[in-house]
């Protein structure tokens, strides 16, 4: 993508996780679609070509977003330091890569006082050592209200086609990062009316980080004041670029450079054998991945049988999926598929964080869903007549299941999980991010 793809109200209904109100978002992603139809155009924000597999009107096949990319030329000299199975990010031409950028973004990512109270930061529910997770089932904002949510990890996200667990109108970090500043169903970092120049105010005076510097330096040919709040975004989007996660031990074992274990092999072999890789595929272990070399993309959401609520396939009101923006029965309780790289840190794990264990969610997958047997949500989720197809009992047995969970613990990358590039600059013990405009990351 060559430019932020869309530009959204920062205000939004809870059932649409305040991104945007499903009218909002419903008529958005209508517009994209419409832009990528049989003409062929591009959308001039996004350069992508939308098609829909099954549009808002086709009730009985779940939606599929049919994308296409233009060829790409990057923004800037950025080197991204890959390995060989991981080609570089698609970059927006509005926001290239410079360090001075990518060190403010570091700042304003632990920056508890771009909330609006001053006590909460982006770190508060993405923390490095969990991947950027949080390890809690669902988040709580600055008014203590619980987010229906979990808290995705922010490893590669660089490489997502969309950036929520069910919004496809969010294909971009610049796009996504307002909402949870300003949303207000439910708040997190609670940015109001009244608050927003406050928080400018903060960071103009901070007597611990000369921000106004740092602004000027990561946005040298900013007209007026460069501390603003699109500025802020795009320096945060650019840090959040450089969680590159690619030094697992699978990674180094593509490499040549690790061994694994016979059972870490054949758990690699299960995980192919049970068809896995249809949802979760190398090198990002998702299927929304985009790249440089990417030219065409099918966007799908998956409903997983997690619910079953009367029977109907309905799930839990507040978590009904991409539904919420699509208006597509057929979309109901279909959430986009999450990355498995450092899943063994990133627990719990689902869109609401109601799985507890590694080992639940590979045998909930493996069996073809779950059954809830009491209680205000019990149902038979195994049976929903949304789930996926590729959701079904792969007749894995237990040793079976637990070298998948071997498998899937070598895609640990504990350089990323302890790397002070993303650490907490304000800690005592770390290193200040320099100014200085260099290209790369040093390591």
């Amino acid at each position: 993508m060559n430019a932020l793809p869309v530009h959204l109200p920062l205000h939004g209904s809870r059932r649409c996780r305040r991104e945007v109100s499903r009218r909002a978002a419903g008529a958005m992603l209508v517009l994209l679609l419409s832009c990528g139809g049989c003409g062929g155009g591009s959308s001039s924000d996004s350069g992508t070509t939308q098609d829909a597999g099954a549009s808002q009107g086709k009730a009985a096949t779940p939606t599929v977003l049919d994308w296409t990319y233009p060829a790409y030329s990057p923004p800037d000299a950025w080197e991204w330091k890959l390995p060989s199975h991981m080609p570089a990010p698609r970059v927006p031409a509005n926001n290239p890569m410079n360090a001075a950028k990518v060190a403010l973004g570091r700042y304003l990512f632990h920056e508890r006082r771009l909330s609006g109270d001053g006590t909460m930061s982006c770190a508060s529910c993405h923390e490095q050592a969990r991947a950027f997770a949080d390890g809690k089932d669902r988040p709580r904002g600055i008014t203590h209200v619980q987010h229906p949510r979990n808290s995705m990890g922010l490893g590669n996200v660089a490489w997502h086609a969309t950036q929520t667990w069910s919004n496809p109108v969010l294909m971009s970090l610049e796009a996504q990062i307002p909402n949870p500043v300003f949303g207000t169903e439910p708040v997190e970092m609670g940015v109001n009316d009244s608050s927003v120049q406050e928080v400018l105010k903060r960071l103009a005076s901070a007597q611990d980080v000369d921000y106004p510097a740092r602004f000027q330096q990561a946005f040298p040919d900013a007209k007026g004041d460069p501390l603003t709040w699109e500025n802020i975004f795009k320096a945060i989007s650019a840090f959040e670029r450089t969680m590159v996660t690619a030094d697992s031990r699978y990674d180094r074992y593509l490499q040549g450079k690790a061994t694994l274990s016979a059972q870490e092999l054949r758990g690699r072999q299960l995980f192919e054998k049970a068809e896995c890789t249809q949802c979760h595929q190398p090198p990002n272990f998702d299927d929304q991945f985009v790249s440089v070399e990417t030219t065409t993309l099918k966007v799908r959401y998956h409903n997983i049988g997690l619910y079953n609520l009367n029977g109907r396939g309905d799930y839990p009101k507040e978590n009904t999926g991409v539904e919420e923006i699509t208006a597509n029965p057929a979309d109901m309780g279909a959430f986009r598929v999450p990355s498995l790289r450092n899943v063994a840190v990133t627990e719990p794990y689902m869109h609401d964080g109601s799985v507890a264990t590694l080992e639940e969610a590979v045998a909930i997958m493996a069996g073809g869903g779950r059954n809830i047997t009491s209680g205000p949500r019990a149902g038979d989720g195994r049976a929903n007549p949304h789930k996926s197809p590729l959701v079904r009992d792969r007749g894995l047995s237990a040793q079976d299941r637990a070298d998948i969970v071997a498998f899937l613990k070598t895609l640990t990358d504990e350089t990323f999980l302890s790397d002070p590039a993303f650490s907490d600059p304000f800690r005592k013990d770390a290193a200040s991010p320099p100014m200085k405009d260099r290209r790369g990351i040093d390591r």
